[in-house]
């Protein structure tokens, strides 16, 4: 038996598992990540990430507006009726306040090498594929995982080893080794609905209008949405008197697209699978040293796009924390508010996802006549303009609760910094912010006040017009209005783009600043 040390093992290799992996290597920390299979999987997953993940992907390089792997496409989302009348219309082709579109595609399998090769690329960061972990201890001072070489690869006689480390993540999917290894009890609404997924390569030449839209047809429910750069997919709703294994079929996959043009000669079917979509949670997501992400703590139905958007959130939320406990400048206390921030923030859009789907999912036509009618007259009422998404907040964790804005992703607008011009994040950076209306930066914190921040790497900057001695370019006024917005004249940010406080005065920022420091450097005494 092999005994392997370090800082932080992460189980599962999937987009969750390999942010999280990338996110704490980039600050030198020592990460092993383990996945049981020896390559990434080559068909297509998830297909959609909102503008937040898109602020994500830009902290490590990936500008999803210029990336040839991903696509926006600019469009409202429209939802048809039988008789194609318009029911509902989303505001998909606007940009979201933090600064990126409100919706991207891509393809997993390429986005998933993509972050593959940029682990691989840190000295500090391990990858053990073909592993699979078969026994955890979690003890107080930390975490010992028992892996053995994938029985299905290397058969029942694999090599063994274990791992030793401060802390460990379980981002292994829906069926979690971690997660019952912990005994994390699952709360399952008990919603099954069966979708048949075709993802297709079409020729070069097909074309749809509007690129991504919803029928919401009794006879048979069916969402048409693109697949990221030269791909589209194809959902259609399993009917109760139809069997699973045999809707999945070629043959009966082909039927289902001869009504949008497709055939075998002017399109590839790149993977016909049926999906069973649920909503669950796992209860528990932090057990001492070790905690769970992504599928591994919920599981969403796909209607609102949310599933793989959630667990990358999940990664980001732990990593500014694990950062910041092994660098020794936050307490391990922090990982109590990954749980109570995360699970809210990703429960609403289970029920939200459930929600659409109770509403797409009617197969009876008296029910779907009632809800066109209802949904149509809405429209009418509403002269037809588009929705947008709500602002979600966090659950609650180490944000300041009575101040606006706080618990919000943060705004983002172009500014110009240090010669160059750009969007905030990719021209002056990340981490801990405080961004103030006016000039009056260098008294704005007591010295030991200033002393604990600058242990955080925090920053306090002025942003304003140029030329007015600010020392961030307020371009377009996005900062001003944005303030002026929320009411407010200083604001607190974290490293995970979230407001942690606001203030309209100096005093009220002290009181903020010291409840959050105080949260952050709090023992377990």
């Amino acid at each position: 038996m092999r005994y392997v040390d370090n800082q932080v093992t992460i189980i599962g290799a999937g987009p969750v598992g390999l942010l999280l992996t990338i996110l704490l290597g980039q600050k030198g920390h020592e990460v092993v990540l383990v996945d049981r299979w020896q390559s990434i999987y080559d068909r297509p997953r998830a297909v959609t990430m909102d503008a937040e993940v898109a602020r994500i992907l830009a902290s490590l390089g990936i500008d999803c507006d210029s990336d040839p792997a991903f696509e926006n496409h600019q469009e409202l989302y429209y939802w048809k009726n039988a008789d194609l009348q318009d029911l509902q219309i989303v505001d998909w082709e606007s940009v979201a306040p933090c600064g990126w579109h409100v919706t991207y595609w891509f393809n997993q399998p390429e986005f998933e090498a993509r972050l593959m090769s940029m682990a691989e690329a840190s000295k500090s960061i391990t990858i053990l594929r073909g592993w699979q972990a078969i026994k955890l201890l979690n003890g107080d001072d930390g975490v010992a995982v028992e892996l053995r070489q994938t029985p299905e690869i290397f058969g029942p006689d694999g090599d063994r080893c274990t791992l030793r480390s401060q802390y460990l993540v379980g981002a292994d999917g829906a069926n979690s080794f971690v997660r019952e290894a912990l005994g994390s009890p699952i709360m399952d609404r008990g919603y099954f609905f069966d979708w048949l997924i075709l993802d297709m390569i079409p020729d070069a030449d097909y074309k749809m209008s509007p690129a991504q839209w919803q029928l919401c047809d009794p006879k048979r429910p069916t969402t048409l949405v693109p697949g990221g750069p030269g791909r589209r997919r194809w959902e259609f709703m399993v009917l109760p008197d139809e069997d699973p294994n045999e809707i999945a079929k070629p043959k009966a996959a082909w039927e289902l697209l001869k009504p949008w043009g497709l055939t075998r000669e002017n399109a590839e079917l790149e993977r016909s699978a049926v999906y069973r979509f649920q909503a669950c949670w796992a209860e528990q997501w932090r057990f001492g040293r070790s905690m769970i992400a992504g599928d591994a703590a919920h599981l969403m139905p796909p209607f609102a796009g949310e599933g793989m958007c959630a667990g990358l959130r999940d990664a980001v939320a732990l990593g500014w924390r694990l950062n910041g406990i092994l660098q020794g400048h936050l307490s391990d206390n922090v990982l109590d508010s990954y749980e109570s921030e995360r699970k809210p923030h990703a429960r609403h859009y289970i029920d939200f996802s459930q929600q659409l789907g109770d509403i797409i999912c009617i197969t009876d036509p008296e029910q779907a006549d009632q809800r066109d009618k209802a949904m149509i007259a809405d429209l009418i009422a509403r002269d037809y303009a588009p929705i947008t998404g709500d602002h979600v907040k966090l659950g609650p964790g180490l944000w300041c609760e009575n101040t606006p804005g706080a618990g919000q992703i943060s705004a983002q607008g172009c500014v110009g910094y240090s010669g160059k011009q750009g969007r905030f994040d990719q021209v002056v950076g990340q981490g801990w912010f405080i961004l103030c209306a006016n000039t009056d930066t260098k008294t704005l914190l007591s010295d030991p006040q200033f002393e604990l921040f600058k242990n955080l790497d925090g920053r306090i900057l002025s942003v304003g017009p140029a030329g007015a001695g600010f020392d961030v370019d307020d371009i377009e006024d996005f900062y001003k209005n944005w303030m002026a917005e929320l009411a407010v004249t200083y604001v607190i940010i974290r490293p995970d783009f979230y407001v942690a406080a606001s203030s309209n005065t100096s005093a009220e920022l002290h009181g903020c600043f010291d409840y959050l420091m105080a949260a952050l450097h709090a023992s377990a005494d």
